[in-house]
């Protein structure tokens, strides 16, 4: 194991603005990470803007820190320049790294600068080693797991991989795996794989089991996890191999910021300095209030899918402080256990949050009617809450009462970023050499980054007559620091005979010295710029009007299977929840002379290439690969069966798709994330005959570790305990308009939540035609044998040009969209648009 140093282990802290930016250096994080202008996963947080870059870095760079700017969304065909761009103000401000989501900017990164560090982001779905592997001809710096790795797979994975980890230890969870969540966009046109989450996962659903809604009391926000707080991990994550400790939160407040970058700062330091920590009950409360919807160490312990959720409320609430006991005429009794005093803030919890809820400030405190001044630490205790803030008639006996805001802890931690010099202090150590009749030469180094810089004394040295230059003196007059980063930590002086220098002088070369040293702080690291014009391979080519379209059927049962055999389908996909029935389903389709794929999971976790591996017995004719992982996994081998990239690898632009061909692929599904006009740009000038598009689905939405089935319909806490409810039932989740979303779980005990509708893009495939793409794809969800043949049958008719994609869509009820948007399509621009083809 290699040693453990302050040096070796990173805390990465979230800044949203300048503000955040200051409380994150001023309480000890190593790294920030923060978005500029419009290309993150956080458009609504406030970000930097690129002519800001320069002064943001200087600023990080001036105490030691390293900033890390996302670009962690799916980059679209027209933007790639706009990115560019981006990218290169990054270099040229030394940006320490880009943590970055689409794999085409990431090739494009490469081709610009082979040093320029990339970090990969979790939103790469990055979550075993072969994924890892898959990624190293890009040289990535660091790779940032997937939140539903647990300790066991982090273990796995050091042990395999040279490249550092980066996890995250403290903040929001998403309940979707990171870069696989289409609901946002679907259901609000804001994408999260755009940073523009609306947070679908926070609403309010139903349960409805087999058919009848399942009764839940106040449950109600089945899909909203607890917020993750793993402080008191940090001990194992070091041991198991973690590099960079990632806190979420660059929507948050600068005194979040600094609360919890302080406590994991802490809980880092104690660990590599040999002594056993274990947060204070104080210390986990302080970190509740800045920011908690309940806490939770996700799945970094393993899955544990009834500690995942409360299920009652979606928002943060803070510290809980108890219930109501007894409400009186100006004030309710509560029997306290956390301390609480005048000025805090307090919420009443009646289990409704969606509705408006009381609460306000403390007036006042009293025990037995007698007013109680300064903190009461716990016991029964009668809250007065101020007249104008909580209607009582509206508080009952037994709602929760929350603390949610402490105004003295936030002046505390104000108070730690409100003043830059007390920030950091760094060592320096200066040498010192002169003789009579010479100059006075001093070499200052910079102990934290070895940065040197000499100073010599403008006139030559004299000899002293009455008070000669002492060691002493000189480390007086040169450790007069104040009002700089610096402080004196060691002096050498090598000067010969008795010699003298004026005051003047001497500080006029320590003011020097540290304006020098604090200059090269602060310079721009410089990378190397190949000058590759990124965009050469870019062209547009003469494209053929395709006349004998492939469709293919993705089907999710033996008996679509059986029926879509029956039809004049070219291809058939094999998606089943168990790929134990795999061999069954080639067996079916070989029967009916058809050929089929067998779909990989989504997901691809340490210790299940088993699962790979069983694919490939089933003998199929193709596979889809849905993951890094499985990618990896198969074109590392010599196979000779077609691969073909499913929409879940998140090709968004031309370069993605060139870097997936480029590594055995020999077909690519683009992004859901593309709505019509972005799916044209990208066709414009990729390789059409090699992409496949799919035309009919019911949108996979969340797909998530977290399991409905086990959290709702037993008693167990994962896959070992919870008797597979999964086998026996079908589970839905209504929402607010009273649609039934179909939830479906894969080999992994994995859930996808699939939207209710079905959609169409029937009515673009004359234009799909047009450029030149050969594949179609139709997905069934729930459909029997006779609404699979029917569908199959209406888009052979479509393919053919024998009726409308309109009528297609209209005699399936389905709606008329391609992927998350039906976005937009000027069809005379597009007519006259000179479209070519490979």
């Amino acid at each position: 194991m290699k040693r453990i140093t302050r040096e070796t282990i990173e805390l990465l802290a979230p800044v949203g603005n300048w503000e955040c930016l200051r409380a994150a250096v001023a309480n000890g994080a190593d790294a920030v990470f923060f978005g500029v202008e419009k290309f993150n996963a956080r458009v609504r947080a406030k970000n930097f803007q690129m002519d800001e870059l320069k002064e943001v870095m200087a600023y990080l760079h001036k105490y030691n820190v390293r900033g890390y700017v996302t670009l962690n969304i799916l980059i679209f065909e027209n933007e790639l320049e706009d990115a560019k761009t981006l990218v290169e103000a990054c270099m040229e401000a030394g940006v320490d790294a880009l943590i970055v989501q689409d794999m085409g900017l990431m090739k494009m990164i490469r081709e610009i600068s082979p040093d320029f560090p990339i970090h990969g982001s979790t939103q790469m779905t990055i979550t075993s080693p072969e994924a890892i592997k898959f990624l190293e001809p890009y040289d990535l710096e660091v790779v940032v797991l997937g939140r539903e790795n647990n300790m066991k797979h982090i273990k796995t994975i050091t042990s395999k991989t040279d490249t550092p980890l980066e996890v995250f230890v403290h903040g929001a969870l998403c309940v979707s795996y990171s870069g696989q969540c289409l609901t946002s966009e679907m259901w609000g046109g804001r994408s999260a794989n755009r940073g523009e989450c609306a947070q679908a996962c926070r609403l309010p659903y139903d349960i409805v089991v087999d058919g009848e809604v399942k009764e839940m009391g106040d449950v109600a926000y089945v899909l909203s996890p607890k917020d993750l707080a793993a402080i008191e991990l940090v001990p194992d994550l070091i041991e198991a191999g973690v590099s960079s400790f990632k806190i979420e939160g660059r929507l948050k407040s600068p005194e979040y910021v600094a609360n919890v970058v302080s406590k994991y700062r802490k809980a880092i330091d104690e660990y590599i300095a040999g002594r056993q920590y274990n947060p204070s009950k104080e210390e986990i409360r302080e970190l509740e209030q800045s920011f908690s919807r309940g806490f939770t160490h996700g799945f970094l312990n393993g899955t544990n899918h009834r500690q995942l959720l409360d299920g009652t409320y979606p928002k943060s609430r803070g510290v809980f402080l108890g219930t109501v006991k007894k409400v009186l005429k100006d004030a309710v009794v509560i029997d306290t256990g956390a301390p609480i005093k005048r000025g805090d803030g307090i919420v009443f919890d009646r289990g409704r949050p969606e509705e408006k809820e009381e609460g306000g400030r403390i007036y006042d405190l009293r025990k037995k009617g007698v007013k109680v001044e300064g903190e009461v630490q716990g016991g029964i205790i009668e809250i007065v809450p101020g007249r104008h803030d909580v209607n009582l008639t509206k508080v009952s006996v037994g709602d929760r009462v929350w603390k949610t805001s402490d105004q003295e802890l936030n002046r505390r931690l104000q108070k730690t970023f409100e003043k830059e010099q007390a920030y950091k202090v760094f060592p320096i150590s200066v040498q010192v050499y002169g003789e009579i009749g010479q100059s006075l030469v001093t070499i200052w180094s910079d102990d934290a980054n070895g940065n040197t810089v000499t100073i010599e004394s403008e006139g030559k040295l004299e000899e002293a007559l009455k008070r000669p230059l002492t060691e002493e003196y000189l480390a007086e007059q040169l450790g007069r620091l104040g009002g700089t980063i610096y402080g004196l930590n060691n002096l050498e002086m090598h000067v010969t005979g008795n010699v003298i220098v004026p005051v003047k002088e001497l500080n006029r070369m320590r003011r020097e010295a540290a304006e020098q040293l604090l200059a090269l702080r602060e310079a721009p690291y410089h990378y190397t710029h190949t000058g590759v014009d990124a965009f050469a391979s870019r062209q547009e080519f003469l494209a053929e009007e395709v006349e004998h379209p492939q469709l293919i059927a993705l089907c999710r049962s033996l008996e679509q299977i059986e029926a879509a055999t029956h039809t004049d389908i070219d291809y058939i996909y094999a998606d089943f929840e168990f790929t134990t029935d795999y061999r069954k389903a080639v067996e079916v389709a070989h029967a009916g002379n058809k050929k089929i794929a067998l779909a990989t999971p989504r997901i691809h976790m340490p210790g299940e290439n088993g699962i790979l591996t069983g694919i490939l017995r089933a003998k199929p004719d193709a596979i889809l690969v849905r993951s890094l992982g499985a990618v990896q996994f198969y074109t590392s081998q010599d196979l000779n069966i077609p691969l073909i990239g499913d929409y879940s690898l998140n090709i968004a632009n031309h370069k993605a798709v060139d870097m997936f061909l480029g590594h055995g692929l020999d077909r690519i599904t683009p992004s859901y994330d593309l709505n019509t006009q972005q799916m044209m740009d990208m066709l414009a000038v990729s390789q059409t005959d090699k992409v496949e598009l799919v035309i009919h689905q019911h949108l996979p939405m969340f797909h998530t570790e977290h399991c409905v089935y086990c959290t709702f319909l037993s008693d167990g806490t994962d896959f070992t305990n919870c008797g597979r409810p999964c086998e026996e039932h079908t589970i839905s989740l209504q929402d607010r308009i009273g649609m039934e979303h179909p939830v479906r779980v894969d080999i992994g005990c994995r859930n996808t939540v699939f939207n209710a509708i079905e959609q169409s893009g029937a009515e673009y495939i004359s234009q799909f035609l047009k450029l030149g793409v050969n594949s179609y794809r139709v997905e069934f969800l729930e459909e029997d044998g006779k609404k699979v043949q029917e569908v199959i049958q209406l888009y052979r008719e479509a393919l053919e040009g024998k009726r409308t994609g309109t009528s297609v869509w209209k005699a399936l009820k389905a709606t008329n969209q391609l992927g998350v948007t039906r976005g937009h399509m000027d069809k005379q621009n597009f007519k006259e648009k000179k479209i070519s083809k490979r």
